[in-house]
């Protein structure tokens, strides 16, 4: 017998610069579960998905595969509108372990989140940049999709409440590279910063444009999909006063954190894929999915869910716990010098 899990990640499109790091994660933790005896003495198996496909093909497949009971389960790291098509078809069937950061407000039958929301990352984050640099004014660019979406109306009800404002907002097409009328908005504006709901490749084409115009000059940005790819990506010239905050960095001194990092180095060689807070998270979910079917003793979705507040593991972000369909970790930020972060602070303590 072996457990089957679907690795849901992205391979393709603007997100498709983090698919290395998540499927490298991912082998890693499959390596670790499978070395200590597997889940419930059973072997597991990965078998990868492109979750940036379009939303009808995507949606074709994963029902294919659950209904012909082909998977035990879905884990990955994906954007929120896959998301949205994968959850009626595991609902009340299997467990779905999402890894992603993202909006909020995901209840659906059987889902567990890994990643953070904008009350764990992106509003402790402001409370920072207002108590340390004074912004308080604040211009909004993100992807035209759910979580840009969702997540810039929850940080203009966040602000109305936090002495602080959202002064105005731009979104632009997955895939799209136009900056130009969000630039000069920008730059008429009177925000001290920029928040980038941007994705991947996106986020990388838009920082090297918001240093060609200048305005890194005077305004700092604040994105939440940042890892090394996208720093990479936009070079070195890009980088100036940009913040992020998520709950892994390798340059976190911890003891778990840094046995982490090494194993994977030694696993993958010095051309592994660029070690990441997205890639990572593949990492975290896929020993989450374990933990909760070692509580349960079962793979079963009804037994897991009634056991599922009492899971807990201890990872590269030290010991997570399960509350409700959320978990419990720490949340940090950090500031890029050139292509590397710095952490200034834990933002969960």
């Amino acid at each position: 017998m072996t457990v089957n899990l679907a690795l849901a990640v992205p391979l393709s499109g603007p997100a498709g610069m983090f698919g290395p790091s998540c499927e490298a994660s991912a082998e890693l933790a499959i390596a670790d579960i499978n070395a200590a005896g597997g889940i419930l003495d059973q072997p597991v198996r990965l078998h990868p998905i492109d979750a940036a496909a379009p939303l009808p093909e995507l949606t074709a497949r994963m029902d294919r595969i659950i209904g012909a009971g082909l998977i035990d389960g879905v884990v990955g790291w994906h954007l929120s509108n896959a998301r949205k098509v994968i959850t009626p078809l595991t609902a009340g069937r299997i467990p779905y372990v999402y890894t992603t950061f993202y909006e909020g407000g995901e209840d659906s039958d059987g889902v567990y989140m890994v990643g953070e929301t904008p009350d764990q990352q992106l509003f402790p984050a402001l409370r920072w940049m207002r108590a340390e640099f004074g912004i308080k004014r604040w211009y909004i660019v993100g992807n035209d999709y759910i979580w840009p979406r969702e997540t810039a109306r929850a940080t203009v009800e966040f602000s109305a409440d936090s002495d602080m404002e959202v002064v105005g907002a731009s979104f632009v097409p997955l895939d799209g590279r136009d900056f130009t009328t969000a630039l000069e908005l920008i730059g008429s504006s009177a925000a001290q910063g920029v928040l980038l709901f941007l994705v991947g490749a996106d986020c990388a084409a838009f920082n090297r444009a918001f240093a060609a115009a200048g305005l890194d000059e005077h305004r700092i940005r604040l994105g939440m999909m940042i890892g090394e790819d996208v720093l990479y990506a936009g070079g070195a010239d890009s980088t100036r006063g940009l913040f992020t905050a998520c709950g892994y960095f390798e340059s976190v001194v911890s003891q778990a954190g840094m046995e982490f990092g090494a194993r994977y180095t030694e696993h993958f060689g010095a051309l592994a894929p660029a070690l990441n807070n997205i890639g990572e998270s593949c990492y975290e979910g896929l020993l989450l999915f374990a933990s909760l079917a070692e509580q349960a003793r079962s793979l079963d979705l009804r037994a897991i869910e009634r056991t599922a507040s009492g899971a807990a593991y201890h990872g590269p972000r030290g010991e997570v716990r399960v509350r409700g369909v959320h978990t419990t970790q720490p949340v940090y930020l950090a500031g890029v010098d050139r292509l590397d972060f710095t952490v200034h602070a834990e933002l969960t303590s």
